[in-house]
Formats: structure tokens, sequence, C-alpha cells
């Protein structure tokens, strides 16, 4: 029933969350954490499995019909294949996805198949190794590849998200577009977005439309629509490929008007946009078993959702973040 859905204060139906099961990660990527790395939360502050199946169960019956599952790094935190089953049987939910960097793909993509989960979107910002590892500061491009391939062999539909760098990787654009020519891959170009602050960070951003620019000096594309339950990639499709290309432009083109989800983290609180520093914490009714609780809290937090963040190429004023802390 209509009014049952979460509607925020701007009309817009939100029916995705991003459930982040730990703040680990087995890399060190630039753009999600300083070189210093960030505090650790401790075992006792993360929501236990059966505290993060109340939050999207209770979600679901809410309206929500899509489920991301993040970190962190989503398959370093033991049980998760256990419970990325128990998601997959919520009765409305529509969409099983999860975000992972691949490291462990190649162990557990079959696993995941039989799990439940639809799609597989994996953080995969360069084809050379010396690159890779500058960017990921201690990651193994040949363990990654290797989770791509396990991933096709076991069925499960590939994204791949690329984070552009000037400078850094965007040499290596058209390489990454030029996979959808032989593989069924959706391949994601997302803007660098300054969650932490790096210095000169503008100097780094390469906007979504010279992203596509670049593509159409060697390819040709054509729009591709919309589905609801989409993220916010505008999606492409190269003549003759196989597999789509898309761009995320959270700087040089707000898609707040369409923004559907909110992310909860993994030591229980919840965003309803990135780019804000407004948190609430679910922990207590999560500790609780206080499932009512919960259902006023979400409403809350949807009703509080902002219009759009403030965040441009050249501006940031938002308080510094490590993405791994807050679900990718």
């Amino acid at each position: 029933m209509e009014n049952m859905k979460l509607i925020d204060s701007y009309g817009r139906k939100i029916n995705y969350m991003r459930l982040a099961v730990t703040d680990r990660c087995n890399l060190r990527c630039r753009y999600c954490m300083p070189a210093q790395g960030v505090p650790k939360v401790t075992p006792q502050e993360i929501l236990s499995y059966e505290e993060l199946y109340l939050v999207a169960r209770t979600a679901v019956s809410m309206g929500i019909e899509k489920i991301r599952v993040t970190g962190g790094e989503p398959l370093v935190r033991k049980g998760i294949l256990e419970f990325l089953n128990r998601l997959s049987s919520i009765s409305g939910l529509k969409e099983l996805v999860l975000t992972t960097n691949g490291l462990l793909l190649e162990e557990m993509a079959e696993d995941l198949a039989r799990a439940g989960v639809q799609r597989l979107n994996i953080s995969l910002d360069s084809f050379d190794q010396q690159t890779f590892k500058e960017i990921t500061r201690c990651g193994d491009l040949k363990k990654v590849s290797a989770g791509i391939a396990a991933a096709e062999q076991a069925g499960i539909p590939v994204k791949i998200n690329m984070v552009v760098m000037r400078g850094v990787n965007d040499a290596e654009l058209l390489d990454f577009a030029a996979l959808t020519l032989k593989k069924p891959h959706a391949v994601r170009f997302i803007e660098y977005m300054p969650t932490i602050k790096e210095e000169n960070w503008q100097s780094l951003v390469v906007p979504g439309s010279e992203i596509l620019e670049r593509i159409a000096q060697k390819f040709t594309y054509k729009n591709l629509d919309h589905a609801e339950l989409a993220g916010p990639a505008r999606n492409y499709h190269i003549e003759g490929a196989k597999g789509s290309i898309g761009v995320i432009t959270p700087l040089s083109g707000h898609f707040c008007g369409d923004c559907n989800r909110i992310r909860l983290t993994a030591a229980g609180t919840v965003r309803s946009c990135l780019f804000s520093e407004r948190e609430y914490d679910l922990k207590p009714f999560l500790r609780a078993g206080d499932a009512a609780a919960v259902k006023v809290a979400l409403r809350r937090i949807v009703g509080d959702k902002p219009g759009q963040h403030q965040i441009t190429s050249t501006e940031a004023d938002h308080q510094a973040f490590a993405m791994s802390s807050i679900g990718g």
C-alpha cells in the first residue's frame, strides 16, 4: 500500500538501503581513507547479524525494495554467507546486491550465488598493476581479476566501478569502456569525491561530461533507460558492445533530485545523505529488538532527508570522513 512507503518531504520514494556489515577492509584505497588509516570501531560497537537482519526486515516491510551490502569490505566478515542467505529470503525484497573489492571473490563467488546475491559491484580503478597498487596501497590486481572471472563463472552479473582521478588513472578510460565490447559487464565511471579532503583534491576531479567526451572520441554510444531501482548512474550502450557504460556525477551533476536511498553503518548509525553530517543512532532500538521503534526512527530519518548536498567540483565544506566508515 502506498501509505506504507517511505516518502521524504520532497516526494522522493526511498526504496534502497545500503547496509554496511563491517568497517574493516583488506585494502587502503587513497580516495577512501587517509594514508594513516582510520580508528577501528570496537567489536562491541559493530551490529550483530541479528541486529542487521532486524533493520533490514523492518526496512523492507516499510517499502525498501533493494539492499546493497557494503563495508569496508563485506567479505572479510565471518558468517557473511549465512547472513546473505537470510537477507535474500526476506519477503518483499526485490534486489540483493553486494559491493566488494574482489580480493576474496575467487574463493567465494559460487557461494555468493547460492546465497542469493543477484549482482556484484566490484571496485577496480586500474588495469595496470603498479597504478592499482598505488591507488589501493596494498592491492593485488591478479586476485581481483581472478575474482571477476569467478563471478562470471558463477553466473552473477558484474558491475565494475572505476573512480576516475586525473593524472592517476584517467588515461585508462578508453580501456575500461572497451571492456564492455567483449564482456557483458556494466562499467561505471565515478567522479572523484573529496570525502577525506585530500590536499588539492580539486585537481583530481574529471567531470562526467569530460569522461563522455573522451569516450566519444573513439566510441559511438546511445542512452539507456533508467530502471526504477538503479543507482545514480546515467547509462549508455556502446555500439556493438555486450555490456554498458555509465557515469556517476556527484559533483558536476547532482542527482539528488532522484536520490532514493539511505545508508546504515556497521555501527548502527543511519545517514540519509552521504555528505550530510546528521546521523541517527539505531543501535539502542536494535539492541533492544524493538522493531516498532526502528520504524519510527526510519520514518524520521527519511522525513529529514535533505533536498541536496552542497558539494561541487571546487568546494567542499563538509567534515572529512572515510568512506569505509559509512558504507562505501
